[in-house]
């Protein structure tokens, strides 16, 4: 039996975030996850300027072990691609310089990605790593969790746990009975490709509104070496709905589409195309209980309309730890005590989940994106606009009503 005050369950980017925070403000904690490191996590890859911002505000010598990072690309801003086949470049800042520390996201195999984090949780002494493990049995005693694997070689008494073991939490569906609704999650497929042909040179990556994806969309994310992480991602009651096969939905669009046949002619597809779930904050859930807090995809945070779950779940980590160290000093671990977690975390990621979820909606009507993509391509301050969407959640307010777009039709 190993005794921890705070047992994190799940040591990607939510679980080692909690902890390396926790190993900031001085607290010990466990951290327990089922695979050995460096592993790899099907995913998009892709990371917001949220991820280098909070490590930094952790500790500034992470974000700077991540700048030197040998396996990540540095990412300039975003191509829209709507269904009519018009382009646009976005960059997430206006007129902006390659230089160290300006890019506001990467892309980075998760490979690499969540390896540099356990290697940041091995050099703190306040955070033991168990690999290996798999943590299935939950029984919540008087004075804490009891937590073991299936053969009960690994048990372990904590006074509060925090549950970022993804997806497909088991801790999520046991204990917090929170469970996979079709219409509030998105079915992804994920592939890497070598040789694709009209890669921008600044790194963009690429988000194509394809009318038969939609409500969803076909990426393209630059990686080192000339790779990309190349996939699609569609809403599952929609997948369900019209009986797709994802994997040959992507298989079939680079083969047959108009632009992007000739741009993947000569790529080569590099290993097997997998899928996984991301579940979406499109819902406002309980994300705390007696003795527990859920972090990251464990609490169904991602990014409705942007898919983005790494910069969310770091968030959430952080504000989980110092939940358990403000739950530590006041030796209080009570449901009504840990439900101020819940208000921070929809105080600072509930405004842009609702916009988002907005402009989920909005993707379902492709003349909108078209009317959009014909007007950014002549308007210049349209596009400056655009921009500021990455950093202004008051630019994305505007684009999430559809009164904005009546404007932009009849020119006002």
């Amino acid at each position: 039996m190993q005794e921890t005050k705070v047992c994190i369950i799940g040591a990607g980017p939510a679980g080692a975030t909690a902890a390396l925070q926790l190993a900031y403000m001085g607290v010990p904690c466990l951290v327990v996850d089922k695979a050995v490191f460096p592993r790899d996590k099907v995913c998009g890859d892709g990371l917001s300027g949220k991820v280098l911002t909070l490590l930094s505000r952790i500790d500034k010598g992470i974000g700077e072990r991540l700048q030197r990072l040998a396996f990540k690309e540095d990412c300039w801003g975003v191509t829209f691609v709507a269904a009519n086949g018009m382009g646009i470049n976005i960059p997430y800042k206006p007129n902006y310089l390659k230089l160290p520390g300006e890019p506001r996201g990467f892309v980075c195999k998760r490979i690499h990605f969540d390896n540099f984090l356990a290697d940041e949780l091995k050099r703190c002494p306040q955070v033991q790593l168990i690999e290996g493990k798999a943590i299935t049995k939950y029984e919540l005693l008087p004075d804490g969790y009891l937590l073991s694997d299936a053969t009960g070689s690994l048990r372990i008494k904590a006074q509060l746990v925090i549950a970022a073991d993804g997806a497909y939490s088991g801790f999520t569906k046991k204990v917090a009975n929170i469970h996979m609704e079709p219409a509030h999650y998105v079915a992804g497929i994920r592939a890497y490709y070598s040789g694709i042909k009209g890669l921008h040179s600044d790194n963009l990556i690429e988000l194509h509104f394809l009318k038969n994806v939609l409500p969803g969309y076909f990426w393209i994310f630059p990686l080192p070496n000339g790779e990309a992480n190349v996939g699609i991602g569609m809403l599952s009651k929609v997948a369900r709905r019209r009986k797709i096969n994802l994997k040959q939905l992507l298989l079939d669009t680079v083969q047959h589409d108009p632009v992007l046949k000739e741009r993947f002619k000569d790529a080569v597809l590099q290993g097997s195309i997998d899928g996984y779930g991301l579940p979406l904050g499109s819902k406002k859930r309980r994300l705390s209980g007696e003795r527990y807090l859920l972090a990251g995809d464990a609490g169904f945070l991602i990014d409705p309309f942007t898919g983005e779950g790494i910069g969310n779940a770091m968030y959430a980590a952080r504000m989980a730890a110092e939940q358990a160290a403000a739950c530590i000093a006041a030796d209080n671990y009570s449901a009504s005590a840990l439900l101020a977690y819940d208000e921070n975390v929809y105080r600072v990621l509930g405004p842009e989940l609702k916009l988002s979820t907005k402009l989920q909606k909005l993707i379902r009507f492709p003349w909108l994106f078209n009317m959009l993509m014909r007007m950014c391509s002549r308007n210049k301050e349209l596009q400056e606009l655009m921009s500021s969407m990455f950093h202004e959640v008051d630019v994305r307010k505007k684009l999430a009503k559809p009164q904005f777009y009546l404007r932009l039709l009849l020119g006002r």
